[in-house]
């Protein structure tokens, strides 16, 4: 019986870790790509279906760190210029082009 058990604890560690993406986090993506995509049922699954790839390809609190840096990357003047020149910022911000494009091919 402990060996079920632990199966079980096992697994839900892999789901907790695969899942780790808050609603509102998965929510604001969705809307997003929805504003981008068109805002249809097929637009709404296609997007979800986005998310649900990148969460399962990169942790959370690298998407956060990702979407931090390409929203520093906009900025205007030295603070803008030193994110675009950092290359930890420029690896990071590649691990979430990387998985969009996975996403995008699994997806749409």
């Amino acid at each position: 019986m402990s060996i079920v058990i632990c199966a079980g604890a096992a697994a839900g560690a892999r789901a907790a870790e695969t899942n780790d993406y808050p609603t509102s986090a998965r929510a604001d993506y969705v809307f997003g790509c929805m504003k981008v995509n068109g805002e249809t049922r097929q637009a709404l699954e296609q997007c979800s279906c986005s998310i649900d790839v990148i969460a399962s390809l990169i942790p959370y609190s690298k998407y956060v760190e990702a979407e931090t840096v390409a929203s520093m990357n906009q900025a205007l003047g030295q603070i803008g210029a030193m994110f675009r020149g950092a290359n930890e910022a420029k690896g990071i911000l590649a691990d979430l082009r990387r998985a969009q494009a996975e996403a995008e091919i699994r997806c749409f």
